[in-house]
């Protein structure tokens, strides 16, 4: 009898694992409480990382589909204080893909719109997953519905309801409440707004715990966060109603009150919509749980983290795809759940302290137009090169033209953290290096005759272009990193 896997979650996580799984040829399905992908207003933009988000939408085959989505002039950057004066700007390069902008409902729907038919049952908020011994689970839904599992795969974010099986650890306010507003066709009806935003996000903070941080979306839309460093209650204690605007607005104009009149249309000119809470909320971090068989967890039911960094969603995708991978290349499923535990874990956890702190420091008391300001062109770059070592490791096949013909070879590569390791048909690479996107090795090659040649090419993606120097000759190569 072929397993049963569920997925509870159909968030860009949950959906694509289901897709990557469904590209191996193995079934699956996925339970969402949503009435259907477009039920809600699914937040506002994301970046998708080069070497996550990126490369989980290869291993799905959406790279092209996401590409003609994606805003690549929205990775640009402004840094304000809360008179209004512009602190630092960053404009990425004209190409630079290392991190562009997507909507989060345009990614869903993508990712939707991409396994099969049938796959998402709309409607169906779990309410329990109860144990029934050798790995298998039975999964209760509010409707009074059930199914049966032998793998349950919790991608039901923050307050995920299969978390309990693994771990009691439950999400923590982190004093920072943000407040969700929309400004639609913004160049036309908020133009003082449009221009201030400019291309991208555009952050604003004072000194004291307060910030405006708003971002481009797509369709004309603005999209800001009125941040405050707060108690979660502090609406109630403010005697302020969120479902009353014109009560909002005039606290926020009270809160705000220091700030240059050229920020407060943020605070006055929000769009019919209201006022969204959105108090931010974190897992422990690092957050450990010992295996469970038939279970486990990605994205933020995992890894809750705070947005700072922009690694949630570029974690969720990576760690779908690499659980997908591991179910489809490892004999039996709890072997593929204890590979893909062994790399995730350890990744988020630090990702997730780091975010964590980050958004502690950026609304903790002081000067902001003398804070550390990210280097963004060395994020990028990190995100590249991270990205280019990621896919260096496996089995490639390199081409060549010589003067016996076109000729293949096996190269096989492993990046370590100082050198990179492997061998050239069979022989033994030496001085392995990657040098961001760039690759350079030497082997002694015995056939037709005993030669040395060094071999220097570039990665990208899951192929590679270069070439290879020998005593008398030179020669261009190609290759191609082989499916796992």
């Amino acid at each position: 009898m072929p397993s049963r896997i569920a997925i509870i979650g159909a968030g860009p996580g949950g959906l694509l694992c289901a897709r990557v799984l469904q590209r191996h040829g193995i079934a699956v399905t996925v339970y969402d409480s949503d009435a259907s992908v477009t039920a809600r207003d699914p937040g506002g933009t994301l970046d998708l990382h080069a070497d996550s988000g990126q490369i989980a939408l290869e291993d799905a085959g959406l790279m092209a589909d996401f590409l003609r989505l994606a805003r690549l002039e929205d990775q640009a950057k402004r840094r304000l204080d809360h008179h209004g004066n512009v602190l630092h700007t960053f404009v990425p390069d004209a190409g630079d893909a290392a991190a562009p902008e997507i909507d989060r409902g345009r990614l869903r729907a993508l990712l939707a719109a991409h396994v099969e038919p049938g796959t998402v049952r709309w409607g169906h908020r779990l309410t329990t997953a109860v144990p029934l011994g050798g790995g298998r689970h039975r999964l209760e839904f509010a409707d009074g519905g059930h199914a049966e599992a032998d793998l349950v795969i919790g991608a039901d974010g923050a307050w995920s309801r299969v978390r309990p099986l693994l771990s009691d650890a439950v999400p923590a306010y982190t004093g920072i409440s943000f407040l969700d507003v929309r400004y639609d066709d913004a160049d036309h009806r908020h133009p003082r707004i449009a221009a201030i935003v400019g291309e991208g996000h555009m952050f604003a903070r004072d000194d004291d715990g307060r910030a405006i941080i708003a971002q481009r979306n797509s369709d004309g839309l603005v999209r800001a966060y009125l941040a405050m460093r707060t108690g979660l209650d502090w609406h109630t204690e403010a005697d302020v109603d969120l479902r009353d605007s014109g009560a909002v607005r005039r606290f926020l104009l009270r809160e705000f009150g220091g700030w240059s009149e050229r920020l407060l249309p943020f605070l006055t000119e929000a769009d019919d919509s209201g006022f969204v809470h959105r108090p931010i909320w974190a897992l422990p971090a690092p957050l450990t749980w010992a295996h469970v068989p038939g279970v486990t967890l990605l994205g933020d039911a995992a890894h809750l983290m705070a947005p700072f960094g922009g690694f949630g969603v570029n974690l969720a995708l990576l760690d779908a795809a690499e659980l997908a991978r591991a179910i489809a290349e490892e004999p039996t499923l709890d072997q593929a759940v204890i590979r893909y535990e062994a790399t995730m874990l350890p990744r988020s956890g630090p990702l997730a302290a780091g975010a964590n702190d980050a958004l502690a420091r950026f609304f903790a008391p002081g000067d902001f137009a003398t804070a550390r300001v990210p280097d963004h062109e060395a994020e990028h770059r990190h995100y590249r090169e991270a990205a280019a070592r990621y896919r260096l490791d496996g089995v490639w096949t390199v081409s060549f033209r010589t003067p016996r013909g076109r000729q293949e070879s096996e190269l096989v590569l492993a990046a370590g953290t100082e050198a990179v390791t492997g061998t050239f048909d069979g022989a033994a690479i030496e001085d392995g290096r990657l040098d961001g996107t760039g690759l350079s090795f030497s082997a002694v090659l015995t056939s037709p005759f005993r030669v040395r040649v060094a071999f220097t090419a570039s990665i990208d993606g899951d192929t590679m272009s270069g070439q290879a120097k020998a005593p008398m000759m030179t020669i261009p190569i190609t290759g191609t990193r082989r499916a796992a």
